[in-house]
């Protein structure tokens, strides 16, 4: 069942991650989360349409001092660590409404994801779906040819996981060919497989798998989240593929030029990937998709290929709201690396910018509800809160020693306003404690008339 957030936006476009159960992989929350029952505040979609209308543009809108009164309190919580930046903006005029150090670099931890998916949907067709091949090798083989996509389904998919292609469907379009070996071509990325910065931890944790152009179930072993990913994804699909094909062997390899397709498979739309990669925090499609940003910009896939890919998708729309294109230094796609740099105020004035514009209605659409879905899901559910449950809907960032929270909330006058809240000076060990601080925040600022 779709479900859908009319909290100052009516958003008549899918969203993804239906039923089941959702897993929220920010790092040091990774962990399976239940999608709960449905809500008064949510309901069917009656057309399918992509078609994004923001609501409350007569409704007033809040004053800086309004909202500096407002937020005074929970701003001070030492929870938050030494370190908070701030930017609400009016998401209707683009406005900047309150804003403390938004012009300063901070680690956006997975908030980075929402540049990401802006990027994304600006390059890539929306209906684009990324197609593993098998196609024919030398006599006796079959070379399983990665797309980069890394939903690819096997045998350790989780629940809830996007499943439009599945390794057994290739098999099933291959019976009766008689398979010795099967090749795996993952040549469509290239350079490093393991982010600056990134930890060893991350993989073996099951945070993410090394970045590859082929992969099932993205690297994982075990349907138990947090379990170890593979550290080699391509062979491992081969390896599932040779298992249902009773093939004898799994060789690394490349497709033979003008070879005969014997079998393919598609992943969903790219826009159903960017709700799925925002909603579920997902490190690994957010890696593919930085990719496929590079590819669509003739830049080599690796990781400075798709940060230079995603700099120059949005720069224009940066422009466009006079934020320095120094605003975005990123060194990954997923936000997973703490090395990467963002200004809160140019997430702030993208996501004004984005929610009056159909074409990026997946990017608001994908972003968690709270106390509904995704990453979210387990967060706004009791007191004090659970007031603002269903009006806010954002992305959570979380990395060691940074809590993050950016997206979207609609105050209580009824205005819609567009939010970063990011603290970098986070004790370790503090958390759970910080993101708590951020929720109570971002309740403020729901209940907020501020005029």
């Amino acid at each position: 069942m779709r479900r859908w957030w009319l909290a100052g936006l009516v958003l008549m476009v899918s969203l993804a991650g239906i039923g089941g159960l959702l897993v929220a992989t920010d790092i040091g929350t990774s962990r399976p989360q239940a999608r709960p029952s449905a809500s008064p505040s949510l309901s069917p979609d009656p057309s399918r349409t992509p078609l994004l209308v923001a609501a409350g543009a007569d409704a007033p809108r809040p004053s800086t001092l309004g909202l500096t009164a407002a937020l005074a309190t929970a701003l001070k919580d030492s929870n938050l660590g030494h370190r908070v930046a701030v930017s609400v903006v009016d998401a209707i005029s683009g406005t900047p409404l309150l804003e403390v150090r938004a012009s300063q670099p901070v680690i956006p931890a997975s908030t980075a994801k929402i540049a990401t998916a802006v990027a994304a949907l600006t390059v890539l067709p929306a209906e684009q779906r990324l197609t593993t091949r098998v196609v024919q090798g030398a006599t006796g083989d079959v070379v399983l040819v990665g797309a980069g996509d890394p939903t690819l389904a096997g045998s350790n998919a989780p629940t809830g996981f996007p499943r439009s292609a599945r390794l057994a469907d290739l098999a099933v379009q291959l019976k009766g060919v008689a398979v010795r070996r099967v090749v795996v071509d993952d040549r469509l990325f290239t350079g490093a497989r393991m982010g600056p910065g990134w930890k060893p931890g991350y993989v073996t944790g099951g945070n993410v798998a090394p970045v590859s152009a082929l992969a099932v179930d993205e690297g994982r072993l075990s349907t138990v989240a947090n379990q170890p990913r593979s550290q080699d994804p391509a062979l491992e699909a081969g390896r599932q593929l040779a298992a249902l094909l009773h093939a004898k062997a799994v060789v690394r390899g490349a497709a033979p030029a003008g070879a005969a397709v014997l079998a393919q498979v598609a992943s969903p739309t790219v826009s159903e990937l960017v709700e799925s990669m925002l909603t579920r925090s997902d490190n690994d499609l957010a890696e593919a998709l930085g990719r496929q940003v590079a590819l669509a910009l003739h830049l080599p896939a690796t990781f400075a290929g798709e940060v230079a890919a995603t700099r120059a998708a949005i720069t224009p729309l940066l422009d466009r709201v006079r934020v320095s294109r120094t605003a975005l230094a990123l060194r990954d796609a997923s936000g997973l690396s703490p090395l990467d740099r963002l200004q809160p105020a140019a997430l702030t004035r993208l996501l004004a910018l984005v929610g009056v514009d159909p074409r990026y209605a997946p990017v608001l659409s994908g972003l968690p509800v709270a106390g509904f879905d995704g990453t979210l899901s387990t967060r706004y559910r009791s007191a004090p809160t659970s007031a603002a449950a269903g009006e806010v809907r954002a992305k959570t960032g979380t990395l060691n020693g940074v809590s993050a929270l950016a997206g979207l909330v609609r105050t209580r006058g009824g205005r819609l306003l567009a939010f970063d809240f990011t603290a970098d000076g986070v004790p370790i060990t503090g958390t759970l404690q910080a993101q708590a601080a951020l929720d109570r925040l971002a309740t403020a600022l729901a209940a907020c008339g501020c005029t």
